[in-house]
């Protein structure tokens, strides 16, 4: 029944097409490669843009109907072989040239180190991590570079991938002073605070040596223009809070053991104050993460040393 039905379906279309196109007595259209073929005398009529293909439910027929391959990495020379019933040309296999495949392809799988299968799955982690910072190419680099010398010296192993992943992204930011924050990587991995400290303390002290990169903390002058960008203050008021910041440091104000980010957050906030640009002590300190009393500390501190 079912092939009378498709033999209904492609006389009605040919019957069809027979009246738009004109290329051989008894035109019959298709859609092959996205292509309006006629089969009987192979003239292309036009393109077929909407593609309607039915459902593949065997797994003949979704190898059938495949027409690209995932790519996981883009790193690594490897060759893959695929087990497919036909060779590079088109040809079909005999039995003997398909279990010789078969049995290369257990072969090659067997041969992949342990090296490369951290990879696979590290780097599709980093890559899912700068998209969601918005993080530059060229730090993305530097990141891969520690993360590869973190693998080579088998750090990982007994401990989380995700982890060393956060941790070198956040030391290949620090190492070109990048605006981003150790919170913002930890709620983009979702990896806890505590696994990327610990991890980040092995890659200071191991590797960042070694590939001659020095790792500079996040300084209160760098977070002042971030939050207010954030804020939506003006430039010039962001311009008084790094002299207020400048100011209070050389007045003698200790910043050494305290959070960078309450320091900036208080001088936006005296900055702003007396301006059109005002905020809340509630709206600053949601933007900079830090508590409404830490705040008003960082306020006194600075206050004092003016």
């Amino acid at each position: 029944m079912s092939m009378d039905y498709r033999k209904r379906l492609k006389r009605d279309r040919c019957e069809e097409d027979h009246s738009e196109v004109n290329c051989c007595e008894n035109p019959c259209i298709e859609s092959r490669d996205g292509n309006a073929v006629c089969i009987n005398c192979g003239m292309v009529s036009g393109r077929d843009i909407v593609g309607n293909e039915r459902r593949a439910y065997t797994a003949e027929e979704v190898e059938k109907r495949r027409r690209t391959e995932p790519r996981w990495r883009g790193f690594g020379p490897r060759t893959i072989l695929p087990n497919d019933k036909v060779d590079s040309k088109g040809n079909r296999m005999g039995a003997k040239e398909k279990t010789l495949f078969s049995r290369l392809s257990k072969i090659q799988q067997s041969l992949v180190s342990s090296i490369e299968r951290n990879f696979w799955e590290a780097k599709p982690k980093l890559k899912m991590l700068v998209s969601k910072l918005n993080i530059p190419e060229y730090i993305e680099e530097t990141a891969w570079r520690i993360y590869a010398e973190v693998a080579k010296r088998k750090l990982t192993m007994g401990r989380s991938i995700d982890g060393f992943i956060g941790a070198a992204l956040y030391a290949a930011i620090r190492v070109h002073e990048f605006p981003r924050l150790l919170e913002e990587v930890s709620d983009a991995s979702m990896t806890s605070r505590h696994t990327i400290i610990r991890s980040l303390g092995m890659i200071i002290k191991e590797i960042l040596p070694d590939l001659n990169l020095k790792y500079r903390p996040v300084t209160a002058e760098q977070l002042v223009f971030r939050f207010g960008n954030d804020l939506g203050i003006s430039l010039n008021t962001q311009k008084e809070a790094l002299t207020l910041l400048q100011k209070s440091t050389r007045g003698g104000m200790n910043r050494i053991g305290k959070d960078p980010k309450g320091f900036a957050a208080s001088v936006l906030y005296m900055a702003a104050k007396p301006t059109d640009d005002r905020k809340t002590q509630a709206e600053i300190s949601e933007i900079a993460g830090i508590t409404e009393v830490t705040l008003r500390s960082r306020v006194k501190d600075v206050e004092k040393n003016l």
